[in-house]
């Protein structure tokens, strides 16, 4: 983990100059200018291992370019009918072969606010930052693909790194509808899991919560399914549900209350031009 993180930016950064050829790929065949704009309803846990649960409308946007693709949180998977293991942010794709993807993003990780929960108070915010992601996506078959990233907080705000990975199947229902399932696992440095997980002394003091210091290792695994429907040539309807389970000291944490947890969320919207 520490050689791959010491590494993360300098990959970024080679991965986001990159994008400066991708007209050059467009001309053979990419198209060129793409872009989704919708929203989505999710219902899902008010922080990673709490309990309560919380329903939100959230705004989904994507603008992409050739290899080079801006996006929210959510957007990316209804850009394609297939597995994209781009993920959010300002990504740009090194290697886009037939099987083999290979890139670098960047993208913003809003932390978590001590008002997000009852269980948090008195508890410090974790602060927004930049995370920078290297990932790389491999397709086993016209169905099965397998994709790994691996993320680090590139502005000292205690976020450490995470990584994953991931196995995910898809298939064409008719024409309209394509249906898609997968699993994976994830995994944190220390100082991720302490930041999230662990109640230093002086954070135990004015929560009242006993003080526990995380370590580093598998943090949770998890399972979902969707699906992605046209309803027009342009308009898309889409939904998914998935479940999670978390490991170790994310599960032996005083402040997870619920160690399963389920989510599931449904969407609206507009796409052009490729599909």
């Amino acid at each position: 983990m520490q050689s791959v993180t010491r590494i993360l930016p300098c990959a970024v950064a080679l991965a986001i100059s990159q994008s400066s050829h991708a007209e050059e790929d467009d001309q053979k065949g990419t198209s060129t200018h793409n872009y989704l704009v919708g929203a989505m309803a999710l219902s899902q846990p008010e922080y990673e291992g709490s309990e309560r649960r919380i329903i939100k409308l959230r705004p989904l946007w994507a603008y992409q370019w050739g290899r080079f693709r801006l996006s929210t949180s959510r957007s990316a998977a209804a850009m394609n009918f297939a597995s994209d293991p781009q993920g959010p942010g300002a990504s740009a794709l090194l290697v886009d072969g037939n099987r083999f993807r290979f890139g670098g993003a960047l993208r913003f990780d809003s932390g978590r606010q001590s008002g997000d929960s009852p269980r948090l108070i008195g508890l410090p915010d974790i602060e927004r930052t930049l995370r920078g992601r290297v990932f790389v996506g491999y397709k086993l078959s016209d169905r099965w693909d397998v994709s790994a990233n691996v993320s680090q907080d590139l502005l000292g705000r205690q976020g450490g790194a995470v990584g994953s990975l991931d196995l995910g199947y898809h298939k064409r229902l008719g024409d309209n509808i394509v249906w898609s399932a997968g699993l994976g696992m994830s995994f944190a440095n220390r100082q991720n899991m302490q930041t999230y997980f662990g109640i230093t002394p002086e954070q135990s003091a004015t929560s009242k919560l006993p003080v526990f210091m995380a370590s580093s290792g598998l943090r949770n695994v998890y399972v979902g399914t969707g699906f992605i429907t046209s309803l027009t040539p342009r308009w898309i309807l889409f939904g998914n549900a998935g479940a999670s389970r978390l490991l170790g000291d994310a599960a032996a944490s005083p402040l997870t209350g619920q160690q399963s947890s389920v989510s599931a969320g449904l969407g609206l919207a507009y796409r052009c031009c490729r599909w």
